[in-house]
């Protein structure tokens, strides 16, 4: 029991002692000073739950960006960290792995050390091209390495390699790639990132409301599927067309696990919602629902996202 709460309880308490104590216990209390100490007994009872349901609310936010978080670094669009010791010096870098840049993806590496040289080498993801190298470009304290500009979904492998006269170092032991990808508005991105973090938000706090057996766990449950409807399964679609060409790359139509597992999450709270209404006591549903959606959320973004077949397009210019 939270401390107001038990403050509030106390004082309903020390009202019923005043009152006996005055009275010698000789009948029991008037109907205004009942009233009285119902009401304070109700505010203490109001007010351990809108306690508890803060408190709630702040563990949800807590579990969802963490999800979010955890969704984001992991997924194989996020940077890939890489390091190097060479002419006596240690570098860090951060190599992109995904361009919306109209143009050339440039990666610009601080090397300020004019000792230092460089080369690309990189070749269209799953393709039948062969490796091609590019000498990196210096400008001031960066030697710059270009990717050749590719249309949406398009994906091209590259490794970069230092050196100060010896053997080149390289950054990676193994390619990176680095997808390719449309112009997506700010006026469609931010309400699609915003109404999918309300719906992990909603189903989380749903989740949590199934468990405890609260009574807000409808409200939780209609919110969810409406936000995760619009973010997911309208603007989806729409951000899906713009970044990558294709509105939908999921079943039936392709593997694109985002699609996937978006619908997946959706047709389970359309599920509980309709459970719900038919029964107010079929928490469970919601709670699975919960789960379900909770472990979608913790699958790396982009993973098995879309992508171009290099081999039913002709070979690269030059």
């Amino acid at each position: 029991m939270n401390r107001e709460c038990l403050t509030l309880r106390l004082a309903c308490r020390r009202v019923r002692a005043v009152y006996f104590a005055r009275l010698g216990g000789a009948r029991p209390p008037s109907g205004r000073l009942r009233l009285h100490i119902n009401s304070l007994t109700l505010w203490s009872s109001k007010a351990g739950m809108k306690m508890r349901s803060r408190n709630l609310w702040i563990i949800a936010f807590i579990l969802v960006t963490f999800a979010a978080l955890y969704q984001r670094m992991t997924g194989p669009t996020y940077p890939m960290r890489a390091s190097v010791t060479i002419g006596g010096a240690d570098y860090r870098f951060r190599l992109p792995r995904s361009s919306g840049s109209p143009g050339d993806e440039a990666i610009q590496l601080a090397v300020p050390d004019t000792r230092i040289t460089g080369a690309v080498e990189l070749r269209r993801f799953r393709s039948n091209d062969p490796w091609t190298k590019q000498d990196l470009v210096r400008e001031g304290e960066f030697l710059i390495a270009r990717i050749p500009h590719q249309p949406p979904a398009g994906k091209v492998m590259y490794r970069i390699g230092l050196s100060d006269g010896s053997e080149p170092v390289w950054l990676t032991s193994e390619p990176v790639v680095i997808r390719f990808k449309g112009d997506v508005p700010a006026v469609v991105m931010g309400p699609h990132i915003v109404l999918m973090f309300l719906a992990m938000l909603f189903s989380t706090r749903a989740g949590l409301e199934a468990v405890l057996r609260r009574p807000n766990l409808r409200v939780m449950t209609v919110w969810t599927t409406i936000s995760l409807g619009i973010g997911g399964m309208i603007l989806g679609p729409v951000v899906q067309k713009l970044a990558f060409g294709a509105y939908w790359t999921g079943w039936p139509f392709g593997y694109d696990l985002t699609d996937n597992k978006t619908v997946i999450a959706f047709l389970f709270w359309v599920l509980a919602w309709w459970r719900l209404r038919k029964n107010p006591e079929a928490r469970g549903w919601a709670l699975i629902a919960s789960v379900v959606l909770f472990l979608v959320y913790m699958i790396p973004h982009s993973v098995l996202g879309s992508e171009l077949d290099y081999t039913q397009m002709p070979a690269p210019k030059g």
